[in-house]
Protein backbone atom coordinates (compact mmCIF):
# COMPACT_ATOMS: atom_id res chain seq x y z
CA UNK A 1 0.00 0.00 0.00
CA UNK A 2 1.39 3.39 -1.00
CA UNK A 3 0.95 6.22 1.47
CA UNK A 4 1.29 9.79 0.28
CA UNK A 5 3.24 12.33 2.29
CA UNK A 6 0.85 14.85 3.86
CA UNK A 7 1.36 18.58 3.71
CA UNK A 8 0.91 20.50 6.96
CA UNK A 9 0.38 24.24 7.06
CA UNK A 10 -0.76 27.12 9.24
CA UNK A 11 -4.19 28.57 8.53
CA UNK A 12 -4.42 32.34 8.16
CA UNK A 13 -6.89 34.44 10.18
CA UNK A 14 -9.51 34.46 7.41
CA UNK A 15 -9.42 30.64 7.17
CA UNK A 16 -9.66 30.32 10.96
CA UNK A 17 -12.64 32.64 11.24
CA UNK A 18 -14.41 30.97 8.29
CA UNK A 19 -13.98 27.57 9.96
CA UNK A 20 -15.25 28.90 13.30
CA UNK A 21 -18.29 30.45 11.59
CA UNK A 22 -19.09 27.24 9.69
CA UNK A 23 -19.37 25.04 12.78
CA UNK A 24 -21.34 25.15 16.02
CA UNK A 25 -19.88 22.42 18.25
CA UNK A 26 -16.44 22.63 19.81
CA UNK A 27 -14.57 21.83 22.99
CA UNK A 28 -13.65 24.17 25.81
CA UNK A 29 -10.53 23.37 27.87
CA UNK A 30 -9.99 24.85 31.33
CA UNK A 31 -7.90 24.41 34.46
CA UNK A 32 -9.59 22.51 37.26
CA UNK A 33 -7.92 21.86 40.62
CA UNK A 34 -4.44 21.54 39.12
CA UNK A 35 -5.66 19.49 36.17
CA UNK A 36 -6.96 20.35 32.73
CA UNK A 37 -10.46 19.33 31.69
CA UNK A 38 -12.20 19.58 28.34
CA UNK A 39 -15.94 19.63 27.60
CA UNK A 40 -17.98 19.79 24.38
CA UNK A 41 -20.20 22.83 23.91
CA UNK A 42 -22.29 24.38 21.18
CA UNK A 43 -21.36 27.91 20.22
CA UNK A 44 -21.72 30.76 17.76
CA UNK A 45 -18.75 32.72 16.39
CA UNK A 46 -19.30 36.44 15.74
CA UNK A 47 -16.80 39.28 15.31
CA UNK A 48 -13.94 37.76 17.28
CA UNK A 49 -16.18 36.36 20.03
CA UNK A 50 -17.43 32.90 20.89
CA UNK A 51 -20.90 32.87 22.46
CA UNK A 52 -22.18 29.82 24.30
CA UNK A 53 -24.37 28.68 27.12
CA UNK A 54 -24.07 26.21 29.93
CA UNK A 55 -25.72 25.39 33.21
CA UNK A 56 -24.52 26.07 36.71
CA UNK A 57 -22.23 23.36 37.99
CA UNK A 58 -18.68 22.25 38.63
CA UNK A 59 -17.45 23.16 35.12
CA UNK A 60 -18.74 26.71 35.36
CA UNK A 61 -17.37 27.22 38.88
CA UNK A 62 -13.94 25.94 37.78
CA UNK A 63 -13.90 28.28 34.78
CA UNK A 64 -15.02 31.31 36.76
CA UNK A 65 -12.18 30.67 39.24
CA UNK A 66 -9.63 30.80 36.38
CA UNK A 67 -11.29 32.43 33.39
CA UNK A 68 -8.47 31.67 30.93
CA UNK A 69 -9.69 28.98 28.53
CA UNK A 70 -8.85 27.34 25.24
CA UNK A 71 -11.51 26.43 22.71
CA UNK A 72 -11.01 24.08 19.75
CA UNK A 73 -12.90 22.94 16.71
CA UNK A 74 -11.87 20.35 14.15
CA UNK A 75 -13.00 19.39 10.69
CA UNK A 76 -11.72 15.90 9.89
CA UNK A 77 -12.04 14.08 6.59
CA UNK A 78 -9.31 11.47 7.05
CA UNK A 79 -6.08 10.81 8.93
CA UNK A 80 -4.19 13.43 6.92
CA UNK A 81 -7.07 15.56 5.70
CA UNK A 82 -8.16 17.88 8.50
CA UNK A 83 -8.34 21.48 9.70
CA UNK A 84 -8.25 22.64 13.30
CA UNK A 85 -8.62 26.01 15.03
CA UNK A 86 -7.70 26.87 18.63
CA UNK A 87 -8.95 30.05 20.31
CA UNK A 88 -7.40 31.19 23.57
CA UNK A 89 -9.06 33.86 25.66
CA UNK A 90 -10.93 34.91 28.75
CA UNK A 91 -14.41 33.60 29.48
CA UNK A 92 -16.90 36.16 30.79
CA UNK A 93 -20.31 35.18 32.16
CA UNK A 94 -22.98 37.55 30.87
CA UNK A 95 -25.75 38.57 33.21
CA UNK A 96 -29.34 38.92 31.97
CA UNK A 97 -29.71 42.19 33.87
CA UNK A 98 -26.86 43.89 31.96
CA UNK A 99 -29.45 45.90 30.06
CA UNK A 100 -27.20 48.95 29.88
CA UNK A 101 -25.16 47.69 26.95
CA UNK A 102 -27.40 44.83 25.82
CA UNK A 103 -24.54 42.32 25.69
CA UNK A 104 -26.62 39.46 27.12
CA UNK A 105 -29.41 40.09 24.62
CA UNK A 106 -26.90 40.26 21.73
CA UNK A 107 -25.47 36.92 22.86
CA UNK A 108 -28.94 35.36 23.00
CA UNK A 109 -29.69 36.71 19.51
CA UNK A 110 -26.51 35.02 18.24
CA UNK A 111 -27.40 31.76 20.01
CA UNK A 112 -30.87 31.78 18.47
CA UNK A 113 -29.23 31.51 15.04
CA UNK A 114 -28.47 27.86 15.89
CA UNK A 115 -31.21 27.15 18.46
CA UNK A 116 -34.21 29.34 17.58
CA UNK A 117 -36.07 28.39 20.76
CA UNK A 118 -33.24 29.37 23.13
CA UNK A 119 -34.59 31.18 26.20
CA UNK A 120 -38.21 30.72 25.14
CA UNK A 121 -40.92 28.20 26.11
CA UNK A 122 -39.61 26.03 23.21
CA UNK A 123 -36.03 25.88 24.53
CA UNK A 124 -34.70 22.31 24.12
CA UNK A 125 -32.12 22.87 26.91
CA UNK A 126 -33.72 25.28 29.40
CA UNK A 127 -31.32 24.17 32.15
CA UNK A 128 -28.49 25.86 30.20
CA UNK A 129 -29.38 29.30 31.46
CA UNK A 130 -25.85 30.73 31.83
CA UNK A 131 -24.66 32.71 28.80
CA UNK A 132 -20.95 33.36 28.27
CA UNK A 133 -18.57 35.01 25.87
CA UNK A 134 -14.95 34.20 25.05
CA UNK A 135 -12.99 36.97 23.37
CA UNK A 136 -10.45 35.53 20.91
CA UNK A 137 -7.20 36.89 22.32
CA UNK A 138 -5.20 34.34 20.31
CA UNK A 139 -6.37 32.49 17.21
CA UNK A 140 -4.34 29.72 15.58
CA UNK A 141 -5.12 27.11 12.99
CA UNK A 142 -3.42 24.17 11.31
CA UNK A 143 -4.31 21.83 8.51
CA UNK A 144 -3.11 18.64 6.89
CA UNK A 145 -3.73 17.57 3.33
CA UNK A 146 -2.90 14.30 1.64
CA UNK A 147 -0.85 14.59 -1.51
CA UNK A 148 -2.55 12.98 -4.50
CA UNK A 149 -1.10 9.56 -5.30
CA UNK A 150 0.42 9.55 -8.70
Amino acid sequence: MTVSTPTFRTLDDAECTALLAAHHVGRIAFGYYGRVDIEPIHYVWSNGEIYGRTRDGTKLRAIVANRQVAFEIDEVGAMFDWRSVVVKGTLVVLEADEAADGEWQRAVTHLRRIIPGAFTADDPTPERSIVFRIHAEQLTGRSAASAPLG
